[in-house]
């Protein structure tokens, strides 16, 4: 038998949750500091949060699920900061199991219509829910190096609004395609995020706006935005136009952020990826991009979880 005992305190829970983050980062290659960092991010949002000590059927503590409910647009959607159990007491997963039903009921009766579980490591209990999206990561000893004839040079104040309408498009449709947004949410997500995060456009200071060039031709185009962690930089996006796709290009380009990357000091690339977008994910395997984080949702059933 499972139980379930709420958690008063945040000094109850936080600390062993933080940890766990930070071994697990560092266990793809994130160095200390920037291992800290990350999971300070991922602490930041959890101060509303609630948590459980789940409980053996002698009563023990043998783990703990943390859980928070986020309301957008007149809707709520319950998520799952963390379920752990000790695996020296939970051998068979049987508490687990137990928990992520809890947890689901939890946020169901909540009026949530949909769990969303952030991991930072792979966990089978979630194996069933859709992936929405990955921090990927690559933490280099060098930089690849592009093929001969790729360069790339800064992007120009005239190029700047051909490719901003161009960013918050792609962004919008990768936001609606990973079902984490209607269109209409994604396309103010989109406008909103590319005002705050590029406020003096090509110019804004600790950002690389580039194009990507084959024997001089315009292929592509990037933004990276470094010291994002640190010695972390992170890749808004590397793309390569369609008419030149299918010839390797894509290699080229994530080259061409490691180079740019390493040249201004930083020891790793981040890029986040959103579900369904199979093509990206292959190529950042291919070339040695890790499963930094990933983050998942399934929807509720009225009447099944409640």
């Amino acid at each position: 038998m499972t139980d379930f005992a709420l958690l008063a305190a945040a000094c109850d829970w936080q600390p062993g949750y933080r940890q766990r983050l930070i071994e697990a980062y560092q266990a793809t290659g994130l160095e200390g500091p920037a291992a800290n960092e990350f999971a300070a991010k991922t602490m930041e949002h959890s101060g509303g949060w609630r948590a459980a000590a789940i409980l053996d059927e002698d009563g023990h503590r043998i783990g703990q699920v943390v859980l928070g409910l986020t309301e957008r647009h007149s809707s709520s959607t319950g998520r799952i900061g963390e379920l752990w159990t000790d695996p020296r007491h939970d051998g068979q997963g049987s508490h687990r199991r137990a928990a992520h039903t809890w947890a689901r009921r939890w946020c169901a009766q909540r009026g949530a219509g949909q769990v969303v579980v952030r991991l930072a490591a792979p966990d089978e209990t979630f194996a069933d829910y859709p992936v929405r999206g990955q921090t990927r990561i690559k933490v280099m000893t060098a930089p690849a190096a592009p093929p001969a004839g790729v360069t790339y040079r800064p992007m120009t104040q005239a190029e700047y609004p051909a490719w901003l309408a161009a960013g918050e498009q792609r962004y919008l449709a990768d936001m609606v395609r990973a079902g984490s947004h209607t269109p209409e949410q994604a396309r103010k997500k989109a406008e909103a995020d590319y005002r705050t995060l590029l406020p003096q456009g090509v110019a804004t200071p600790d950002n690389t706006l580039l194009v990507l060039q084959a024997d001089g031709e315009p292929i592509g185009n990037g933004w990276l935005r470094h010291g994002h962690l640190p010695e972390v930089t992170y890749g808004y996006s590397l793309v390569v136009h369609p008419e030149f796709r299918g010839r390797g290009h894509g290699r080229s380009a994530m080259a061409i952020g490691e180079q740019v990357t390493w040249d201004v000091g930083d020891r790793a690339v981040m890029f986040n990826v959103f579900g369904g977008n199979e093509v990206a994910m292959s190529l950042y395997t291919a070339v040695g991009y890790r499963v930094l984080e990933e983050t998942r949702s399934r929807d509720l059933a009225p009447g099944v979880d409640g």
